[in-house]
């Protein structure tokens, strides 16, 4: 059997797959921390217990090799959040995710990106109060 006619998984030996990838997506799930955060004079005394959720539509490139320099490295995003928030005091939950999509945004393989921020412990009648918001990049 020549190179050229050895048939894959599929049966087919033109090295096409029977699909064809339309979304990849990275996903950092109830991401927990203490956040600056807040308005009100209790808000400013202690930090805050935030719930971020975030989910990264990258380019549908999929990579040939099993190897991390042909992904996006999602490290950046848990190590960029953390510096956010341990740089400085956000007044606003909107202001967070904002930074956080600008962040997410300073990756060229990110073609959308949605950013949710919670208050965890704000009313005691309910789980949590938050933001969210979700960008495209411009074509």
């Amino acid at each position: 059997m020549s190179p050229g006619s050895r048939k894959n998984i599929w049966g087919r030996n033109d090295g096409m797959k029977p699909y064809q990838v339309t979304r990849r997506q990275i996903i950092l799930e109830d991401f927990e921390t203490m956040v600056s955060i807040g308005i009100h004079d209790h808000e400013r005394a202690a930090p805050q217990r935030i719930i971020f959720n975030i989910i990264l539509t990258v380019d549908t490139a999929c990579p040939e090799r099993d190897h991390i320099e042909e992904v996006l490295d999602y490290d950046f995003l848990r190590t960029g959040i953390t510096e956010l928030i341990e740089a400085r005091h956000y007044n606003l939950q909107e202001s967070l995710c904002r930074d956080i999509i600008d962040l997410c945004f300073s990756r060229k393989q990110v073609v959308a990106a949605k950013v949710s921020s919670r208050k965890a412990d704000v009313y005691e009648d309910c789980a949590s109060v938050g933001y969210q918001i979700e960008a495209e990049r411009n074509a």
